[in-house]
């Protein structure tokens, strides 16, 4: 008995090396596909490109990488060549573009961009979600919940919404019990 028990360690331990190297490796991979992606869309000029398509691709790009405002700026030139595309197109780059400047805390401009996807696409959860997300940054539980509550009516599964009307709701009783112990009810 006492043999086995350094066996059953070292397969242990091997066991979770091996899991931890598939997780980094995983990491590293994505990663390394998401640079090269980038590298070649600048190669190939994406950026002084026409081509909306082009552009929403360099700006995905971007927002993998982090560099929101190089992403904000592509996105921004995406929105501007967009003729003869579908609504749809036009709804997901102002919802990346949002996604973009609300990585900058810029909550404002975000909320415009979401609204905008919103009116060329009614039924973006996506963009309804994020523009909920937004709307609490800057305070303003009462309509993001409104927002989550219409996205439950749409698609009464969606996650986002359901964690975020828990919290919401859970945050508003909390408030309204600490007003009711301050004021010594």
């Amino acid at each position: 008995m006492p043999s086995s028990l350094p066996q059953t360690y070292l397969i242990i331990l091997s066991s979770l090396l091996f899991i931890l190297a598939i997780v980094v490796g995983r990491q590293v991979f994505k990663v390394r596909r998401n640079e090269i992606k980038l590298l070649k869309l600048e190669k190939d000029g994406s950026i002084d490109s026409s081509n909306p398509e082009n552009l929403y691709e360099l700006g995905s790009a971007q927002l993998n990488k982090r560099l929101y405002p190089q992403a904000t700026n592509t996105l921004q030139k995406a929105l501007k060549q967009i003729k003869d595309e579908p609504d749809e197109a036009k709804a997901i780059i102002e919802n990346a573009l949002g996604f973009s400047l609300a990585a900058q805390d810029n909550f404002e401009a975000a909320i415009k961009h979401y609204q905008n996807a919103i009116k060329v696409k009614s039924n973006y959860l996506v963009a309804m979600n994020n523009l909920a997300f937004a709307k609490q940054k800057i305070s303003q539980d009462g309509e993001a919940l409104a927002i989550y509550q219409s996205v439950l009516e749409i698609d009464p599964n969606n996650k986002t919404a359901k964690r975020q009307v828990e919290k919401i709701t859970r945050l508003k009783n909390n408030n309204s019990q600490n007003i009711v112990y301050k004021k010594g009810f």
